[in-house]
């Protein structure tokens, strides 16, 4: 795979799940790393490994405002915007809070490294995006009628970042991310996603719920294939390959009642007890699209995109995780 190196990258959100692991691998490959991040949802302990290291800067700041903005895309070459306000649900209950964030500090974010004459500007979108329609797999130019607050605002990111091409001549690409987990993903709260939360519940012996029948499905797909994408979205030298959006995914889908078997096999090697735990049944939820499979093929040609880990594989990986880390919940 093509590296990274030698380079001044921005990581917005960089104390989240998906911009720790980012910061992480780059300073590991010589980079200088600076993070933005406001801490609403980002945590400290996933960045304190790294701040001893002279090459990474830790900026406190929200992108909405705009001069912790320009403060942080000064001598910047590559920015990696991983900041948002993640969770479907979070934006049916508040979906101006939603739209302040993901909307306009993308704008402020773009505005800044158009200012800053960044070399790249890499977004997070997402697989909400591709809203009602039913076309399996997802292809990146055929998409629906978003059924969120929270898909409108990633989709109006990827707007934006066209017209600021257009416009002002900023290169940039959207990485539509399926589903994303694994190590440093947060299992607490109210919005924490799927996995992590199935994976403490279980290690609690609790009884986990799923949302409608269980055989909804997703393109689950583990952190170091997004590590992937954003590294060859910023190698990428190919000029075909700017200025577009590319789905983040390993290629596969997985049903909720898929997900917890393997779930619990693979926790019941550490807890035996595990296995027999009982599964809960509850309604669908709101905003949710049945079923989420996407085409790689674009990343593959445009980007020399190849995931190394299959849901499997990358399970096996966070469930060793969190049982090391989360050593407290257990029973």
């Amino acid at each position: 795979m093509k590296q990274i190196q030698n380079k001044t990258i921005l990581v917005t959100g960089g104390a989240g799940f998906i911009g720790s692991n980012l910061c992480e691998y780059l300073l590991k490959h010589n980079n200088k790393v600076r993070c933005l991040d406001n801490f609403s949802t980002g945590k400290m302990e996933n960045i304190a490994h790294l701040m001893p290291n002279p090459n990474f800067e830790l900026i406190g700041g929200d992108i909405r405002n705009p001069d912790d903005c320009a403060k942080a895309c000064k001598n910047i070459e590559y920015v990696l915007h991983e900041a948002a306000l993640g969770s479907v649900p979070r934006s049916i209950i508040d979906p101006a809070t939603s739209t302040n964030v993901n909307i306009s500090g993308f704008v402020n974010m773009l505005v800044a490294a158009k200012e800053a004459k960044v070399k790249r500007f890499i977004y997070a979108a997402s697989s909400s995006t591709y809203g009602d329609s039913e076309a399996l797999p997802k292809v990146e130019d055929t998409i629906g009628k978003p059924l969120s607050p929270y898909a409108i605002t990633k989709y109006v990111n990827e707007l934006y970042a066209d017209i600021f091409h257009r416009t002002y001549g900023l290169d940039t690409i959207g990485l539509r991310y399926f589903n994303v987990f694994g190590r440093k993903q947060n299992p607490n709260g109210a919005y924490a996603a799927v996995i992590p939360k199935f994976v403490i519940q279980l290690m609690k012996h609790e009884s986990p719920v799923i949302n409608g029948d269980g055989e909804y499905s997703r393109d689950y797909t583990y952190i170091d294939n997004v590590i992937q994408m954003n590294v060859l979205a910023m190698a990428t030298e190919n000029p075909e390959a700017l200025n577009t959006v590319y789905n983040t995914a390993f290629g596969e889908r997985t049903t909720l009642n898929e997900l917890m078997a393997s779930l619990k096999n693979q926790l019941s090697v550490f807890d035996p007890a595990i296995a027999s735990i009982e599964v809960i049944y509850g309604p669908n939820r709101a905003g949710d699209i049945p079923h989420s499979l996407a085409s790689i093929d674009k990343a593959k040609i445009l980007l020399g995109y190849d995931p190394k880990f299959s849901i499997q594989q990358g399970l096996e990986e966070a469930v060793s995780w969190y049982w090391e880390h989360l050593r407290e919940v257990k029973v």
